[in-house]
């Protein structure tokens, strides 16, 4: 089973190459929304993706509010 820092670490690559952002740029703590410059359709792209990757389903209820990397980490993390 992999560790939440590389949850992370695989969410923030996943997103940079996704959306053509330096990985480097990315910032554990930031708001994905206005460090990726996406919106919520965009988001839920991202979203899907990660599902995807990880095999895991993340329901709607447990994403409101949700709007930073390490956070979205955690989520994953749970259902791994």
């Amino acid at each position: 089973m992999q560790t939440a820092d590389q949850t992370l670490d695989e969410i923030l690559t996943l997103a940079a190459a996704h959306f053509k952002v330096p990985r480097e740029k990315l910032s554990p703590d930031a708001d994905f929304f206005k460090e990726l410059g996406i919106d919520s359709l965009q988001t839920l792209d991202l979203l899907t993706r990660l599902e995807n990757h990880f095999r895991v389903e993340l329901p709607d209820y447990e994403l409101q509010g949700v709007t930073d990397f390490r956070t979205l980490a955690g989520k994953i993390q749970a259902r791994l």
